[in-house]
């Protein structure tokens, strides 16, 4: 049963105190401070099975099966249209892009290919759609992380550029915004600037009238490994060819091309 404990007061005289109450108090106090640590356990098992402290799932990165189709480069009536084979990119069985041509490993996890797109022909007066097929630019893809990002390669055109890779570089025959001017040009990845832009020529009357049919601009330029070295033809004349050194590049002399290619044989 609950007693009372004296003890002195200032003034002399005798106050009691109930031990009851004491009890409580302290039986309430550990009550709150269990609750309390089993609440911050709770919390703490919540958020290691919440999925942002989950490990990153791995993604699978693939393509479909091939589909002819047909495009046309200048959109005119008396044009006949051509034909090319695109297939999509799938991202975790979902289509992500659709695609047309080899792709070109970097690493093992990096990848690129060009992409295909279809727009929308249609004109305003027109209650039906009207989808078209277009060759686009180059695709970079990640496997590991499932990232897809376009690349920006400068001069290069969709219609008349084919692109030649190794490592990380890519050569190409770029064009200039009227088409008329032709440019070697040699890009890395993660770079802004080309490596290498020089004028190989410029398009005659005929030429242009070609063009108009999208045939390259130049045949897809040639690679040399050892040392690294790429060889643009512009026509059946012109031959040029670059060394490159990182992010510098040498022009090629006739007579250095014929010793490294005895010295290769």
């Amino acid at each position: 049963m609950p007693f009372a404990v004296p003890f002195w007061h200032r003034g002399g005289t005798f106050v009691t105190s109930d031990l009851v109450l004491q009890f409580v108090s302290c039986l309430l106090s550990a009550m709150i401070c269990q609750s309390q640590f089993r609440l911050r356990i709770t919390l703490l098992l919540l958020i290691l099975a919440s999925p942002a402290s989950a490990a990153p799932k791995p993604h699978i990165v693939s393509f479909g099966k091939w589909t002819t189709v047909q495009y046309s480069p200048n959109n005119s009536a008396d044009e006949q249209p051509l034909t090319m084979k695109v297939r999509p990119l799938l991202l975790d069985t979902r289509i992500k892009e659709f695609t047309f041509g080899p792709a070109h490993d970097l690493t093992e996890r990096l990848f690129v290919v060009r992409r295909a797109f279809r727009v929308n022909d249609s004109l305003p007066q027109e209650p039906a759609l009207h989808w078209q097929w277009q060759p686009g630019g180059w695709l970079l893809v990640d496997r590991t992380t499932g990232h897809i990002s376009p690349l920006n390669l400068p001069e290069f055109d969709a219609f008349t550029s084919t692109a030649s890779w190794y490592r990380d570089y890519v050569a190409y025959c770029g064009a200039s915004d009227d088409g008329k001017k032709i440019y070697a040009i040699v890009a890395q990845l993660n770079r802004r600037k080309p490596v290498l832009k020089k004028l190989l020529g410029e398009k005659t009357a005929d030429a242009e009238i070609k063009s108009l049919s999208a045939d390259p601009a130049c045949p897809a330029p040639v690679w040399q490994r050892t040392p690294a070295r790429v060889t643009f033809e512009f026509t059946n004349t012109l031959k040029q060819t670059f060394a490159i050194r990182g992010h510098a590049v040498d022009i090629v002399t006739e007579s250095e091309g014929e010793e490294n290619e005895e010295a290769s044989k």
